[in-house]
């Protein structure tokens, strides 16, 4: 299970408050999982609807700004 430390109030998609210390977040492999297959999907399709399919997928709200913010972070990781 992937942890790291909290950054900021809000808790990113893909991840849920560590049930030890509420200084960290652990990753939910399921939504971290369907979220890598966004990324790909996004070659082919539009914010939008990639956004409204991991939303149904994960039972998570994520709305198209949202994934085209974690898709801009992923690609300066890169």
């Amino acid at each position: 299970m992937k942890i790291q430390r909290r950054k900021s109030v809000t808790i990113p998609f893909g991840y849920r408050l560590s049930e030890d210390d509420s200084a960290f977040v652990e990753g939910i492999p399921e939504q971290l999982e369907a979220l890598d297959k966004a990324m790909e999907f996004l070659e082919e399709s539009s914010y939008r609807e990639v956004a409204t399919w991991l939303s149904a997928v994960t039972g998570r709200s994520l709305t198209h700004v949202g994934l085209m913010n974690i898709a801009k972070e992923r690609r300066k990781q890169e």
